[in-house]
């Protein structure tokens, strides 16, 4: 039986302490919907790499701008929506972090990480919102 739920969203500031809010928002909705602890893990790392790359690559820390987070959970899958303030970026093109040139690298990671830890990736509005859509069964 098909089971849809309304969508839900929150709005964060841009600002390091909304991370903590969304790992709390992540734990709640794992146990309000009985999602599996393997996929918990990936959208706990997904979705906060995603809220993350908001603020300081989107909304570049400026505490004026937010972030808005939707969700929307049905039978098997729940998907993510992260939209920034910023002016977007060229995700077709971008460095890719498993290149032995970039190995050293500190950061450029993320977009490799959510495009492997999500079962889906889509990114629009010239790349400052992020669709990520994880299968919970």
């Amino acid at each position: 039986m098909l089971v849809q739920y309304p969508p839900k969203k929150i709005v964060l500031m841009s600002k390091p302490e909304s991370i903590n809010a969304v790992e709390r928002l992540i734990d709640d909705i794992c146990d309000e919907y009985k999602i599996s602890e393997d996929c918990y893990g990936k959208m706990l790392m997904g979705v906060t790499e995603a809220v993350t790359n908001a603020i300081y690559h989107g909304n570049h820390s400026d505490e004026d701008k937010t972030i808005v987070l939707t969700y929307h959970f049905d039978t098997d899958k729940i998907s993510f929506f992260i939209k920034d303030e910023g002016n977007g970026f060229d995700y077709y093109n971008l460095p890719d972090p498993t290149a032995e040139e970039n190995l050293e690298k500190p950061s450029g990671r993320g977009i490799y990480l959510m495009k492997h830890l999500a079962d889906q990736l889509i990114f629009a509005d010239n790349g400052s919102t992020v669709e990520m859509l994880f299968h919970t069964a």
